[in-house]
């Protein structure tokens, strides 16, 4: 990076070349007032006139968050000529827009307070308004609260939410001292465009946007946001043991300090909530009591160690520490002697890891984040990422205002839609036709990069046999995107580059799955988008859902992806943990619940997974759940899953021990606790060893999650060089085999793990279920902005923004069966019904129905099979 040398207040300091002196100055402690500069804004405000300066050289004092920086540029910052200017300023902005200090809510905590204390002004002078502004507070969020009266108009919350966040959902209007934000002036935050993010309040200098019940933390803990995988560092605050707060972390290289609603608001809620499970409880006839933990370790010992081996089934939780979850699948390995150990990871990521693996490798994220706001393509095909994963959606929103192409193939009109350079509005089920009509296009006009495939890649020749009789006319009679509209996506991604692949469950969560992700795989090859800054990238679902597979929760997978069915993988296990190992491959979640529900598995041992909501047909997975002879579910709440337990235990939450997460793009990073466990509640795998050393096993005898983690780097190589010492400065993306190695931000950039990308040869099928007479409409399913998993529905605040199931429909579907908005209906498919409220919306196509799949009350699973993203029902009023 080019610097210049420049002197401020007479110290020589080094700055980057076109900085600002603002900037330069702070960066260097030297401090210069300030109220709406940004650094990463496009264009500086400048309002607020407290940051002059004068430069030697120029007439006139200059703002210094709008002059750059030079060579030889001599700068003071505090002559009598800024400092009454400053004052002036100052004096300004609190005559006409600064109430009584006493009773604000940022009553030392607020900017101007600081400034008003450094330039030597009065916080109460008078008004230049002949009475003080008396606009009408808007509370309807329910986070937080907008006082216009003491809006200071500095203009930051209109940067951070156009600019960072991307909504646009705020504005100026009217000017001088009539100047307000819209859309606040017209109708109330909860009713507009507004995400509930809290940007704009975490920016805010002072009180004009401030948290509601607002309690100022004594300390804060570093750690890693519970929800989705993106990986937000965040740092909870702290009141006595109590979570009174969360800000983001600016210094994490996945968020940089911005936040969703659900990381902002949606955490102390759900960790202090009364509904949580307090202490181990076993069901006696239909009701539960309470027991000791030395009771419940003693029935588990003695239960478990009657269905050992192939009648014992493990399933883990992606919400999981990957402490934990290798301590889990080393139980069921080790003590149970089965390799019947899955995750609820499978339920959107078993296709990427088979379909990967046998295209690369490797089964994960290529890119890291910073690579998708670089690119100059993004393809997002099964993903409304801007609701399943907030901050990576601001990141494409960023991306596109910078101008790079985006491309959507979505049935449903999503957030992105407004920024796409191209929307393909495929129906439901068609994305492998749409993909296989994308390819030929580019083998027809030559857009296939030749030298890149013939340098590192193998069986094109048979990948282009597939296609021979797949043409553009049977693309757009499959999928419902016209001939023009294929041609011209699949140019745009052969011509900019490097561009990104991400796709979501939406691809995943299909008959087709395998297929699906394997059509992925070559159409990156085949434009030549695997490499530095271009790539493939599977948008995991939860929060450590690439973390519980790497830790080996999967029934053909020893951890690290190293196969059960290789002798000498297993030998090794064995030589470490002491014990010989079951060769034989355990059975897949689905699998699992088939065995238990024909009698031969007796025994499941469920660690924070909810089946009995968030699978397919749940009326299904319930009966077989109710066939065992000993279910044990260890989670936080009394979830739907739980309550069909024998043994329920109550397990610590992310914010009560230590450990690591592993986010979509392979980053490791620390979850440090925060506080103690919620009364008898205990970490996962510290219950998980407890049972073990009960049964008479060792190798479960670990001091610290550390401990853990050491074991794990000594056993797979992806994390060699990762232990949580090195983890306390920032996270690192796998590959890290040694210690002294930095991390592979870009998977495959050189070449793939399996040496040469192999082409995979496709057909297309149909989905396993269509519409027909008796259920004419097809049923999708998605994910809420302001939803994930049971803690959510824990949150008060989010359950105001988003607190029932609904279905939503085009509004023909809704013309053609009498149904009015917000009206009671019937979803009705082979597997049952459910009832919830209608919403009428040009999202849906005609002939599409979308519900959430989050709640029990209305639970969509109830009518899904086989595809969660595939349901063939029909609609009727309800009574």
């Amino acid at each position: 990076m080019d610097t210049v040398d420049l002197i401020i207040d007479g110290i020589t300091i080094k700055a980057p070349k076109g900085e600002k002196i603002l900037w330069a100055a702070l960066d260097n402690g030297i401090y210069i007032p300030n109220l709406c500069a940004l650094r990463w804004a496009e264009e500086p405000h400048a309002g607020c006139r407290l940051c002059f300066v004068e430069v030697e050289g120029r007439a006139d004092p200059v703002t210094s968050c709008t002059e750059p920086v030079a060579e030889g540029l001599v700068v003071h910052t505090d002559t009598p000529q800024v400092r009454r200017l400053r004052r002036t300023a100052a004096e300004l902005l609190i005559a006409a827009e600064c109430p009584d200090c006493g009773a604000c809510a940022k009553n030392r905590h607020c900017e101007l307070q600081r400034i008003a204390a450094f330039v030597g002004v009065k916080l109460k002078p008078k008004r230049l308004r002949p009475t003080p502004k008396a606009l009408p507070v808007d509370a309807s969020n329910p986070f937080f609260i907008r006082d216009p009266n003491k809006c200071v108009v500095c203009g930051k919350c209109v940067s951070v939410c156009s600019e960072i966040v991307g909504a646009n959902a705020i504005d100026f209007t009217f000017r001088g001292f009539e100047t307000t934000l819209r859309p606040f002036d017209v109708q109330p935050v909860i009713d507009e465009r507004c995400e509930s993010c809290g940007e704009c309040v975490a920016i805010c200098p002072v009180a004009a946007l401030v948290e509601k019940d607002l309690r100022w933390p004594k300390e804060e803990v570093k750690t890693i946001c519970p929800y989705c995988a993106v990986g937000c560092g965040i740092y909870l605050g702290l009141d006595e043991g109590t979570i009174v707060g969360v800000r983001g972390d600016e210094e994490n290289a996945t968020n940089k300090g911005t936040l969703c609603a659900k990381g902002r608001f949606g955490i102390a809620d759900f960790v202090h909530h009364r509904d949580r499970l307090t202490s181990p409880l076993v069901k006696r006839g239909r009701t539960f009591s309470q027991i000791s933990w030395e009771q419940a370790i003693d029935l588990m010992a003695t239960e478990f160690a009657k269905y050992r081996g192939e009648e014992f089934a493990l399933i883990a939780s992606a919400k999981g520490t990957n402490e934990d979850g290798y301590i889990l699948q080393k139980f069921a390995r080790v003590a149970m002697g089965s390799n019947d150990i899955d995750s609820d990871s499978r339920l959107c990521d078993a296709p990427s890891l088979e379909a990967l693996g046998h295209s690369f490798g490797d089964g994960a994220m290529s890119n890291s984040m910073d690579d998708i706001e670089r690119a100059a393509c993004i393809l997002a095909i099964g993903t409304n990422p801007t609701s399943s994963h907030p901050i990576l959606g601001q990141r494409i929103r960023r991306a596109a205002r910078k101008g790079a192409k985006l491309i959507l193939a979505n049935p449903r009109e999503i957030d992105l839609c407004r920024l796409s350079t191209l929307w393909l509005r495929n129906r439901p089920g068609s994305d492998l036709a749409l993909l296989m009509g994308m390819m030929r296009v580019m083998l027809d006009e030559n857009l296939a990069d030749l030298s890149f495939i013939e340098e590192r890649c193998q069986n094109f020749e048979q990948f282009q046999d597939c296609l021979r009789d797949f043409d553009l006319g049977l693309a757009e009679e499959i999928s419902g995107v016209p001939q023009e509209l294929l041609k011209e996506a699949a140019r745009t991604l052969a011509t900019h580059k490097p561009a990104v692949i991400l796709y979501g469950s939406g691809l995943t969560q299909h008959s087709q799955a395998t297929q699906n992700v394997l059509a992925l795989a070559n159409l990156a090859m085949l434009s030549g988008n695997m490499g530095k800054g271009s790539g493939l990238n599977p948008l995991k679902g939860q929060n450590n859902a690439q973390g519980i597979s790497d830790m080996g929760a999967l029934p053909h997978f020893l951890p690290g992806y190293q196969p059960l069915s290789d002798p000498q993988s297993r030998e090794k296990f064995e030589r470490a943990w002491g014990y010989p190992l079951n060769p034989n491959p355990g059975l897949s979640l689905t699998e699992m619940l088939e065995a238990a529900a024909e009698g031969k598995i007796k025994a499941v041992y469920i660690v924070g997974a909810n089946p009995a909501l968030n699978m397919a047909d749940i009326r299904y997975v319930r009966k077989a759940l109710r066939r065992t002879k000993f279910l044990v579910v260890q989670d936080i709440f009394l979830t739907e899953t739980a309550r069909l337990a024998h043994l329920v235990l109550p397990a610590a939450s992310f914010a009560e021990k230590d450990g690591t997460f592993t986010n979509t793009e392979r980053r490791v990073q620390l979850v440090r606790q925060a506080i103690e466990p919620i009364d008898e509640s205990r970490p996962d795998g510290q219950i998980a060893c407890q049972i073990a050393s009960r049964m008479g096993f060792e190798g479960f005898e670990f001091d610290s999650p550390s401990q853990i983690m050491e074991e794990i780097a000594r056993l797979v190589p992806q994390y060699g060089g990762i232990s949580h010492q090195r983890l306390t400065e920032a996270g690192i993306q796998w590959p890290c085999p040694t210690r002294d190695h930095p991390g592979t931000p870009n998977l495959h950039a050189e070449g793939f793990s399996r040496g040469r990308g192999r082409f995979a040869p496709l057909k297309y099928e149909a989905p396993a279920e269509l519409p027909d007479e008796q259920y004419p409409l097809m049923l999708t399913t998605e994910r809420s902005l302001y939803h994930l998993g049971s803690m959510t529905q824990k949150v008060e605040g989010l359950m105001r923004l988003r607190g029932e199931e609904l279905v939503e429909l085009n509004p023909a579907d809704a013309a053609n069966l009498g149904i009015a908005d917000n009206q009671w209906v019937r979803v009705i498919s082979r597997r049952g019904q459910v009832k919830a409220k209608a919403r009428i919306t040009e999202a849906s196509p005609p002939g599409v129905v979308s519900m959430s799949a989050h709640f029990a009350k209305g639970a969509a699973n109830l009518v899904t099979g086989g595809e969660l993203k595939l349901s063939a029902v029909r609609i009727e009023k309800a009574g």
